[in-house]
């Protein structure tokens, strides 16, 4: 008999088009070989031409969903993306704050790449008293960075001192992303028993239209290698592979920005991703 596969629970918001949240999650999950399990938080209607409206879920029924999945399932691991609302936001903080799951992977979803607000101030507020020291890793891009630590985050300096910032509002790891920057690098900044330690991880920036969902993609398979047992260095080296790999096999839909093929090794041959790591040794103060 097959060994059952890691539990994933992915908490985000439902888009349509399937490019990112709960769907996309879904997919991403089962290429990694894990069983996805979910909660939404928030319905959408958008497509690849955008967000158009956001309606929350009553936070109720998200905490009814979060109970029942946690009292029938042994979970692996945790993806968090869109929440919408400062209550949806409270409701998971409390669950996970009850439930001690392991490897809650925090994405900070706050706007959409077009513009659209997907957590309104009251809920990013209460993202970063509650849930970012629940986290065992923190993802967000230099947007979302900026907006958590109220610094400029354009380059890898100021990825480095956002990422310390986020370390002293008590997240344990953070990875901020820079698949915007001309070259493709994002700095994973983590805990370690020598203090913190920080990795650079490059790759050259592919030019395509079907990147809606990347850090969907990326953040909820960092949840997966950790289901796996894999450690946070090798989870990020393989996540960003394999965005880059979905963006390189993706099909051109719709008439916006197009979804990454998440299912792509699914009868596609694998395409090589070159990422390189560079590791720097960061000694805390006590």
């Amino acid at each position: 008999m097959a060994a059952t596969p890691p539990v994933v629970l992915t908490i985000a918001g439902f888009d349509p088009s399937s490019g990112a949240g709960i769907t996309a999650d879904i997919k991403t999950i089962a290429a990694h070989e894990c069983y996805g399990v979910s909660c939404i938080t928030a319905l959408t209607i958008q497509s690849t031409q955008g967000v158009r409206r956001v309606e929350a879920v009553d936070p109720g029924i998200i905490a009814e969903t979060l109970q029942e999945l946690g009292s029938d399932l042994v979970i692996a691991a945790v993806h968090i993306g869109m929440l919408g609302n400062e209550q949806v936001v409270a409701v998971v903080a409390d669950f996970l704050g009850q439930a001690h799951l392991p490897h809650v992977v925090l994405d900070p979803i706050l706007k959409s790449s077009s513009g659209a607000d997907l957590l309104d101030a009251a809920g990013t507020r209460l993202l970063i008293e509650r849930l970012i020291p629940l986290a065992e890793l923190v993802t967000p891009n230099l947007d979302e960075a900026s907006a958590l630590t109220g610094m400029a985050v354009t380059n890898l300096d100021q990825m480095g001192e956002a990422a310390a910032h986020l370390h002293s509002l008590g997240a344990a790891n953070v990875v901020v992303t820079g698949g915007h920057l001309e070259k493709a690098i994002d700095l994973l900044s983590f805990t370690t028993i020598r203090g913190i330690e920080k990795e650079v991880f490059k790759a050259d920036r592919q030019r395509s239209n079907s990147t809606h969902g990347t850090g969907c993609a990326f953040s909820t398979a960092l949840a997966c290698h950790l289901a796996h047992g894999r450690g946070i260095p090798e989870a990020v080296l393989l996540s960003k592979a394999y965005v880059s790999a979905a963006i390189a096999n993706a099909h051109p839909l719709g008439k916006g920005v197009g979804p990454l093929h998440h299912l792509y090794r699914m009868g596609q041959q694998r395409r090589p991703s070159a990422i390189v790591s560079e590791t720097e040794h960061v000694h805390s103060r006590n």
